[in-house]
């Protein structure tokens, strides 16, 4: 499996995600907490078809960690994708890992 650099840990503010192009795919990359660690999904809004999910809201439900989406707020788990309003729906999930202060994302 390859990895892809994106950027430093430092570029993505705590509590926030950013979006960087992986192998041709617009990838959301979120940060949320101060510990290096970092989760990623698919851009697109599955229901809209629109790149946004970046600038989503990262939750927490049953200890879990979800981003809204900005639109109309369907929750993606960052950790398999899936949606928790509606099971038929769902975005791709990206390996992460952290290399000498790099985001790398499977690509």
């Amino acid at each position: 499996m390859a990895f892809q650099k994106v950027c430093d840990i430092q570029d993505i503010i705590p509590g926030t995600g950013v979006c960087a192009l992986v192998d041709g795919q617009q990838v959301a990359i979120f940060r949320p907490t101060t510990a290096e660690e970092v989760l990623a999904i698919s851009n697109m809004d599955p229901f809209y078809r629109s790149n946004v999910l970046s600038r989503g809201l990262i939750v927490e439900h049953q200890g879990e960690l979800w981003v809204a989406s900005p639109l109309k707020k369907q929750r993606f788990n960052l950790a398999t994708g899936a949606c928790m309003e509606d099971e038929h729906f769902s975005v791709k999930a990206y390996k992460t890992r952290i290399t000498q202060g790099a985001v790398e994302v499977s690509a």
